[in-house]
């Protein structure tokens, strides 16, 4: 049965994702929601834009006018919050949009839903659901073992990850205190086609591409498990159509590698399809000093959504990197304009 989904942030790197899976395998409607700030870019859905069950719709999720006129009029099954400002590097430059967005926007989504949901006759009740997406950092930094599990203690150590641990509380709030049925996901590292370039994977294909120095934190040796964007997409709308209310599911890879070993991996696909007679890139890597409060490991324990809704990542690192960098090398149209514009590469959450 076809359901509207209304997805928050659908114009953003994992947005974009979930939209077009929903526009091209299913036959669901969607709605994006978006205020296109530097990471939202419409460009992303363009494989989409044209078809009859997509809609777009600009605002902010602070703008409560704004979003409880978008819900009464779209009226969703589903609505799929991904709107987030969401990078370390910007959230110690300038924690305040993070609080705004993350934080107050939750609220005004969590109460304008609620609002909505009070509205409705038994049988859409039975239906709607309010699906939070989240991030694994809320929960901290590993050691050299064990997991993040869905009962793991929150301990977020940046501005970012603190806000994101707040919404997320916000949305466990709504549920017990006021019955909204909602569903939240906490996910690691993402990487994938139409990635903004100011994170490590997307940013060191394009230096290196342009042989210009690929900067490693520290010495490299930060470890992240890697999500292929594709895999989490679809991940998000299996919970979102079949996961418990009031119950969060972890989604992870289980690709672990350092810093350094993926951008080592990126040094020799880039050589491959881009060969240079003066050697590997690997020469252009450049350790610069660490990002402050850099969290030493994450990696999640993906087995109570493998288990209770049999999903599980189709790509290998491997294999979903060599889709990326091609990805890239093919779309230098798409990097070039946000080249040109709004992030030239540089350095971001730097504190002398």
């Amino acid at each position: 049965m076809s359901k509207r989904f209304l997805v928050t942030g659908g114009a953003g790197f994992i947005g974009s994702a979930v939209v077009r899976h929903l526009i091209e395998e299913t036959p669901h409607e969607v709605c994006v929601l978006d205020k296109l700030t530097y990471a939202g870019n419409l460009d992303n859905l363009n494989s989409v834009s044209g078809n009859p069950r997509y809609s777009f719709e600009k605002a902010d999720i602070c703008d409560a006018p704004a979003v409880q006129r978008i819900i009464a009029k779209f009226r969703p099954d589903i609505l799929m919050h991904l709107a987030a400002e969401s990078h370390v590097d910007r959230s110690i430059d300038g924690p305040d949009a993070f609080v705004q967005t993350n934080v107050l926007g939750t609220f005004v989504l969590l109460q304008s839903a609620r609002a909505y949901f009070e509205t409705l006759e038994a049988e859409e009740r039975e239906q709607f659901r309010f699906h939070h997406v989240s991030t694994d950092e809320v929960f901290g930094s590993l050691g050299a073992e064990g997991y993040f599990c869905e009962e793991t203690a929150y301990q977020p150590n940046s501005p970012y990850s603190a806000s994101k641990a707040a919404s997320d509380h916000f949305v466990r709030a709504w549920h017990h205190t006021f019955n909204l049925p909602t569903v939240a996901s906490n996910c690691s590292n993402n990487y994938g086609p139409f990635h903004f370039p100011e994170k490590l994977i997307p940013l060191t294909i394009l230096n290196a591409v342009e042989m210009k120095p690929l900067p490693v934190y520290g010495n490299g040796a930060n470890i992240r498990d890697w999500l292929f964007v594709e895999d989490h997409a679809r991940a998000l709308v299996e919970i979102a159509l079949n996961g418990k209310t009031g119950e969060s599911y972890n989604v992870g890879g289980s690709n672990e590698l350092t810093n350094l070993d993926v951008v080592k991996k990126i040094c020799r696909l880039v050589d491959e399809l881009l060969p240079q007679a003066n050697g590997s890139r690997e020469s252009l890597i450049t350790f610069v000093s660490d990002r402050p409060g850099h969290d030493q490991r994450y990696a999640i324990d993906a087995s109570k959504i493998k288990r209770e809704l049999g999903w599980q990542p189709r790509e290998t690192f491997d294999t979903g990197l060599a889709k990326t960098v091609r990805w890239y090398l093919d779309n230098k149209a798409w990097w070039e304009r946000i080249r040109s514009g709004v992030y030239r590469g540089e350095r971001l959450g730097h504190v002398a």
